[in-house]
């Protein structure tokens, strides 16, 4: 096996770099969010979505529980 090319170092820095921006927001969302918000548990959370991308990505699409809706009263005339 040969070292990587120019183009493929820089594609190795991009995939990187989404994998630590959505990792952070992910982790971010886990502090924030209740348990009780949050489809199983918050630290099997965490190490599925350090583990790589995909962890992420099932934890915005299949981990988060929708909010509750709020019923906005009317504003009396």
């Amino acid at each position: 096996m040969g070292e990587l090319t120019d183009r493929q170092k820089g594609v190795v820095v991009i995939v990187l770099i989404v994998h630590l921006i959505l990792l952070q927001l992910t982790w971010r969302d886990l502090r924030r969010r209740p348990d009780a918000a949050v489809r199983g548990r918050k630290r099997v959370w965490r190490v599925a979505s350090g583990v790589n991308t995909t962890g992420s990505v099932a934890y915005w699409l299949f981990g988060r529980r929708p909010a509750p809706a709020v019923a906005v009263a009317a504003a009396p005339d």
